[in-house]
C-alpha cells in the first residue's frame, strides 16, 4: 500500500492535462474522448451490469493464476466483494465505453474476464455506433469464466467469446490474428506482463490500441511499464496512473505522456 501511495504522489507531481500536450493525436484523444463529459444512454446499461455484480452475495471458488490478491485471504470469494475490489469503477467503466466508441475496434482481446465488468463496458462502447465488434475474453478460472459467460448472456451481449484458458496456452495454440484493441488485466507481475507483451506483438498493427491495467501496482509492474515504453515498436504511451496506453503508430514521434484523467 505504501508503494502505491508513493507511486500516486509521483504521478500527481509529473502529470499534465491537455493544455501541456502538443501532439494532435493525443490532444484529440484527450479532448474528444478522455475528457468528454456528454452523457450517454449506454452508461446506464454499464451501470446496471456493474450494479448486478455489486449486489450478488453468492460466492465463487477462485483459481488464481496471477500475482494473487492483496485483499482476499481465501479462494472462496463473495461476488460483490470481487466487483468492489477487483472490478473497474463506474468512472473507469465510462471511460472504457468512450475509448471503444472513439477508436471503433472491430476485434478486441481481453486478458482476464473476471466478472465481465470491463467486458461489458467494451461491448457497450462498440454498440454505440451499432458496429459488430468481436470480443475474445480469456479467463483462467473455470468457475469465474462460467459465471461471467452467464452474466453477459443474461444481458444479451452478443459477439463475446469467453474462453477458459491459461493465457500462455491460448497464445501458443491459437492462430495468429490482428487485434485492434487489447485490454491487459490478468497477471499483474513484471515477468508475465512482458511475456504477454512479446507474445502478442505479432498481432499489433499501426492503429492497435493496448491498455495495461495497474501499471503502478508494484515495483515490478512499473519496471515492466518502463520497458514497454522503450520498445522500438512502441511510439506513443500514456500513463493515467491506473491504466497505461500503448500505440504503435509509425507516423508518430516517440513520446510518453503522464495525464490526469
Amino acid at each position: 500500500m505504501l508503494f502505491q501511495i508513493q507511486a500516486y504522489l509521483r504521478f500527481l507531481w509529473h502529470s499534465k492535462n491537455e493544455h501541456a500536450v502538443h501532439s494532435p493525436f493525443v490532444f484529440n484523444l484527450l479532448t474528444k474522448c478522455f475528457y468528454d463529459t456528454k452523457n450517454r444512454a449506454a452508461y446506464d446499461v454499464f451501470k446496471k451490469y456493474r450494479q448486478q455484480q455489486l449486489n450478488n452475495k453468492n460466492t465463487l471458488h477462485i483459481t488464481d493464476f496471477g500475482a494473487g490478491s492483496r485483499v482476499f485471504t481465501s479462494n472462496n470469494r463473495v461476488i460483490s466483494k470481487i466487483a468492489k475490489t477487483a472490478g473497474i469503477s463506474q468512472k473507469r467503466g465510462k471511460l472504457l465505453v468512450r475509448i471503444v466508441e472513439y477508436f471503433n475496434p472491430k476485434t478486441i482481446l481481453e486478458l482476464g474476464t473476471s466478472l465481465g465488468i470491463a467486458t461489458s463496458a467494451m461491448h457497450i462502447g462498440a454498440n454505440i455506433k451499432n458496429e459488430i465488434t468481436k470480443i475474445i475474453s480469456l479467463e483462467g478460472c473455470p468457475e469465474t469464466a462460467n459465471y461471467a459467460r452467464t452474466q453477459l448472456q443474461e444481458f444479451d451481449f452478443k459477439n463475446i467469446e469467453v474462453v477458459t484458458t491459461e493465457f500462455n496456452s491460448y497464445f501458443k495454440q491459437s492462430q495468429p490474428q490482428n487485434f485492434d484493441l487489447i485490454y491487459f488485466d490478468g497477471n499483474h507481475s513484471k515477468k508475465a506482463t512482458l511475456e504477454y507483451f512479446e507474445l502478442l506483438l505479432p498481432t499489433a498493427h499501426n492503429d492497435s490500441v493496448w491498455i495495461f491495467d495497474d501499471i503502478h501496482w508494484s515495483k515490478g509492474m512499473e519496471q515492466a511499464w518502463e520497458l514497454i515504453q522503450q520498445h522500438p515498436r512502441v511510439s506513443v504511451t500514456i500513463d493515467t496512473y491506473q491504466w497505461g496506453f500503448v500505440f504503435f503508430r509509425r507516423e508518430q514521434p516517440k513520446e510518453h505522456f503522464i495525464i490526469r484523467v
